[in-house]
């Protein structure tokens, strides 16, 4: 990694590493403003709630691992290689919204815990949960290594009106929804939760398709946050 200045660093892949929020251009503060024309009402908001895991469900039919990979490829796949080792390992699907996890996850037990472009599809009163959840499951010590959509990525700009649920909370065509966040959002919600903060910045960096003539500009958040280790 290489440094830049005292604002920004520049990884070995092009990723730029800030800790500023993107300025927005007049067209982009319009298309902002443009979102707030028609909000989605709340009993549609409530309905998506519920539906969640069926929205996520089709999509997952719809675009098998094309898109994404699946959230089921631990049960599916990790298990039928051959060098699974079912007593010294153990590959499940959870629910992080409920306490589901430690059903297979014994509590101070977990040396690195990963979310990955995980907490953007929860709703935001679920967060705190969720970090806690990890929290809990953590030895003291414990990592948890975190990446996902950033305020103002190029997604949150593009939604039209009628797709908007709350601040910065968007539904997509097909159900699913998204939320971009800024990096002090993030260090209120692990501090809160009892983490320190080792790291916790925005990326940007651009999406590059010459066949398809894309290039756009995105932006993700990442951090990496500990479970103090017990004194005494």
């Amino acid at each position: 990694m290489m440094e830049k200045d005292g604002d920004e660093r520049v990884g070995d892949n092009g990723d730029r590493f800030v800790h500023r929020l993107k300025e927005l251009t007049d067209e982009e503060k319009q298309r902002l403003e443009n979102q707030n024309m028609r909000v989605i009402p709340e009993t549609k908001a409530a309905k998506l709630e519920k539906d969640a895991k069926r929205h996520w469900d089709i999509f997952y039919k719809r675009n098998e691992t094309k898109f994404f990979r699946d959230r089921h490829w631990t049960t599916q796949f990790v298990k039928k290689n051959k060098l699974y080792d079912g007593d010294r390992m153990k590959a499940f699907c959870t629910d992080l919204t409920t306490d589901d996890l430690f059903d297979n996850v014994k509590e101070n037990s977990v040396d690195i815990a990963s979310l990955i472009f995980v907490l953007s599809a929860i709703h935001p009163t679920k967060w705190p949960h969720v970090v806690k959840v990890a929290f809990r499951a953590l030895k003291p010590g414990g990592v948890v290594l975190f990446r996902d959509y950033g305020r103002y990525d190029m997604a949150q700009l593009r939604f039209k009106a009628g797709h908007k649920i709350s601040e910065n909370f968007y539904m997509r065509q097909d159900g699913t929804r998204s939320y971009y966040f800024t990096e002090e959002e993030l260090s209120k919600l692990f501090t809160d939760a009892g983490f320190e903060i080792i790291m916790n910045t925005y990326v940007q960096r651009r999406t590059v398709n010459y066949k398809e003539g894309i290039d756009v500009p995105r932006i993700f958040v990442q951090g990496k946050y500990r479970r103090p280790v017990d004194i005494g």
